[in-house]
């Protein structure tokens, strides 16, 4: 089975930043479009930031995130990044990627999934 390593969590202070990494050891990551979810413990599971396979790159993110979050891709290194800027305490969660059958509203989720990376953001 195909899977995504995730990687680049870790403790931080409210205001900072930090950036995501999503590998795909097996398969080529710009065949697919590819989101980012987190899921914070008694919460359900949420799309934060979500990437088009297409060549322009169309992105989507949630209300939560935007205009701090940034998703890309480096096709060249196979990665996918979610840079995270002016963290706050509520973005604390386990933060995972995975394809999606589609970028708009970061679709469904199926076949690879990372292991996720935990992000904890203090105040």
């Amino acid at each position: 089975q195909v899977h995504l390593v995730e990687s680049g969590g870790g403790l931080v202070q409210a205001g900072d930043s930090l950036r995501l990494s999503c590998a795909a050891p097996e398969f080529t990551l710009s065949d697919y479009a590819i989101g980012w979810f987190r899921q914070a413990p008694g919460k359900q599971r949420e799309g934060v930031g979500c990437i088009s396979s297409n060549t322009v790159g169309d992105t989507y993110y949630a209300d939560s995130v935007k205009g701090r979050f940034t998703i890309s891709r480096d096709n060249a290194k196979n990665t996918v990044y979610l840079q995270m800027n002016s963290l706050k305490p509520e973005d604390t969660a386990v933060y995972y990627c995975a394809t999606i059958t589609t970028w708009r509203h970061c679709g469904v989720p199926f076949g690879a999934w990372g292991q996720g990376t935990q992000v904890t953001v203090s105040s």
